[in-house]
């Protein structure tokens, strides 16, 4: 078994990290299967309807994040100084704080729902169909946070793979729902039976890892008695800030596409925008799990102040990147078209509209890597500003400032470039970022 102790060549680098990239894959895909299913069975106005809500619904559920990777780095650190007493206090206090975060947030969403769909430009039946989602998915939102949450801690705890067999199981059980729930309910309830597969999915995701770390397991860390400490919750927010500010900005950053496509493609935009989403979703999950597997590590040998082993992370994981992006970009302009085909075959005119934004957007993939691991590096370095910053340029500056100005010069195309525009001048800041800080922590 590997530990986060060893040294990792590429062969064990990529074995280690493998499962989360697996894990964050299958997440998204299942994911995808959804969008699948309520295009193709249900229609295109409930579609519609769940790619407007859904940014929000996202926006709720980033807190599993921002203390699954926030608590790993001080989890792992204290691991990596010898003290597996305190990590596992850490991990049981982030655990507890989550869940009742994850209560409070699906109590207010569940009552604010309807004005908030409204505020994100649905009008009519496609409220409607926000509103219904919204309720059902929201009702099972204390457990999708603690799936995101032990998604990190999973490989923290040196179980990368057990944490994939709990996606697995996720992901199975929504396909499965959904394929019955959907193709047998008549046509009015195929949508709520999409949100029931999906809650029941998120209630298996979340409450098989408790499972497992309240009983008397072979983990390093399981959850037991704990108290409260302000000052180490306030790290864990600290440390993932960067985690918490990307997916808030991406989620905030879709709404704000969608209206940009309402005034520039009227409801085809936001469909083929929807197609966009759940492709790009799987390949980015890719530099996500790689970033998650690898995060424990470098918190580890930070605490163990082995800055060889850091060093050599680093240079491996810039040429694996680069590797994979370029892997990425080729498939996507290859798979452009049957991809499109899959969600939206029953409209040639959005078909068309569908291929031609992903084609475009597609390049991005060759630069997202870079952006998405830096924060992550800098997470787990327990430097959380820096971490932030990152990916607040990256997801909200240059992403906001993209796609409100390119349009002007472009129209519709000028949305689909501002993506990549945006990844490119955040790679940028990231390169500056690691360059700056290598003296600080020896890598």
């Amino acid at each position: 078994m590997i530990q986060l102790s060893d040294h990792f060549s590429y062969k064990t680098l990529l074995k280690f990290t493998l499962p989360s990239i697996a894990m964050m894959i299958f997440t998204s895909i299942y994911g995808v299967v959804d969008g699948f299913f309520v295009s193709n069975f249900a229609g295109d106005i409930p579609f519609k309807a769940v790619n407007l809500i859904m940014p929000f619904l996202m926006i709720l559920a980033t807190v599993g994040f921002m203390f699954g990777t926030g608590g790993t780095a001080i989890v792992s650190n204290k691991l990596g100084e010898g003290d597996p007493e305190k990590a596992n206090a850490y991990f049981s206090l982030f655990v507890y704080v989550t869940f009742a975060l994850g209560v409070v947030f699906a109590v207010a969403g569940i009552i604010f729902i309807r004005p908030i769909a409204k505020l994100l430009g649905g009008e009519g039946e496609i409220l409607e169909n926000c509103v219904l989602y919204g309720r059902i998915i929201l009702i099972a939102l204390p457990f999708l946070v603690l799936q995101y949450l032990f998604q990190s801690f999973f490989v923290a705890a040196e179980k990368p793979r057990l944490g994939l067999a709990v996606i697995i199981a996720a992901g199975v059980t929504n396909m499965v729902l959904d394929a019955v729930l959907v193709t047998l309910l008549p046509k009015e309830y195929k949508l709520a039976g999409a949100a029931i597969a999906t809650a029941v999915s998120q209630f298996v995701g979340g409450v098989i890892p408790l499972v497992y770390f309240f009983s008397k397991n072979k983990s390093i860390l399981r959850l037991g008695k704990t108290r409260f400490e302000g000052k180490a919750v306030l790290k864990a927010c600290t440390n993932g800030s960067s985690e918490f500010m990307s997916n808030v900005a991406m989620s905030v950053v879709g709404m704000l596409y969608n209206l940009q496509l309402l005034k520039y493609a009227g409801d085809n935009g936001v469909a083929a925008y929807g197609v966009m989403m759940y492709v790009s979703m799987i390949f980015a999950a890719a530099f996500i799990g790689y970033s998650m597997g690898t995060a424990p590590v470098i918190g580890y040998h930070n605490g163990a102040g082995n800055h060889a082993e850091l060093k050599s992370i680093l240079k491996k994981s810039l040429i694996l990147l680069l590797i994979c992006g370029g892997v990425m970009v080729g498939a996507a302009e290859l798979l452009a078209y049957p991809l499109a085909k899959i969600f939206v075959s029953y409209d040639a005119v959005l078909m068309a509209m569908t291929v031609r934004g992903f084609r475009i957007f597609a390049i991005a993939f060759l630069f997202m890597g870079f952006a998405i691991f830096g924060s992550s590096f800098f997470t787990a370095l327990n430097d959380g500003l820096t971490s932030a910053l990152v990916s607040f340029l990256r997801t909200l500056v240059f992403q906001v400032a993209a796609v409100m100005l390119l349009p002007l010069l472009w129209g519709l195309d000028g949305i689909w470039i501002s993506v990549v525009v945006a990844e490119i001048a955040a790679v940028a800041f990231t390169a500056i970022f690691i360059i700056v800080k290598r003296k600080k922590y020896h890598y």
